[in-house]
């Protein structure tokens, strides 16, 4: 007799490791991030830190999520990579928007971020192409990103085709990858709390200026 399978509204958490309050909150939401990234990623508890879920849409409305790593973090905004032929390239070509979250489960935390989407210049992305292991080099000239393949033998194939290509020398980014920036619009940070009386701290663009507010659980 096998168990019954666990039941997804019986599985709780109580949150109760931390709090956002006003007057702890750093003046800005750079800083913010920064702070709570550097906590996250001085845990040997969490893998990934910089793993991000990217959400966008296309032209007719259709949602997509997918686990992305964020490679920058700056005062522009978040800055990931991709192949710029993927299904994400094309929503955030056609409707340069796109929304993000950092989620540190360890920690109770997330922090979600919204805003238009640019590609980074090309200098941008040769220069963190040229930090990447060789194998993902490989891996991003090899991979026809969201396209259907036959098998996978067909990607080794490529990848063994592509080391004898390059040999020993340098690889450089294939012209059809790179960077994207996500500039927000508004930067919420959330922080768990008992009876899901969650903390919820957005810093919101008004203008040229930021606005900060509470917002309810």
């Amino acid at each position: 007799m096998t168990d019954p399978a666990p039941d997804p509204a019986a599985l709780r958490q109580s949150y109760a490791r931390g709090r956002l309050d006003e007057a702890g909150v750093a003046a800005t939401w750079l800083e913010q991030l920064q702070r709570w990234f550097d906590e996250a990623v001085a845990d040997p508890a969490i893998t990934e830190p910089n793993a991000i879920q990217l959400a966008t849409a296309d032209r007719s409305g259709h949602a997509a999520v997918r686990t992305v790593l964020a490679k920058g973090i700056d005062p522009r905004g978040v800055v990931f990579y991709t192949n710029y032929e993927s299904a994400k390239a094309r929503d955030l070509d056609a409707t340069g928007w796109a929304s993000a979250v950092f989620v540190w489960l360890p920690h109770e935390r997330q922090v979600r971020l919204s805003g238009p989407v640019e590609r980074v210049e090309r200098a941008e992305t040769e220069a963190y192409f040229a930090t990447r292991p060789r194998e993902s080099q490989i891996g991003a000239w090899a991979s026809p990103q969201s396209q259907v393949v036959a098998s996978r033998a067909e990607l080794d194939d490529a990848v063994t085709a592509l080391e004898e290509r390059f040999a020993d020398g340098p690889i450089p980014p294939p012209p059809h990858w790179g960077g994207y920036l996500l500039r927000p619009a508004a930067v919420e940070f959330w922080q768990g709390r008992s009876g899901r009386l969650h903390d919820r701290l957005r810093f919101r663009a008004d203008g040229s200026e930021w606005v900060r507010e509470r917002l309810a659980p």
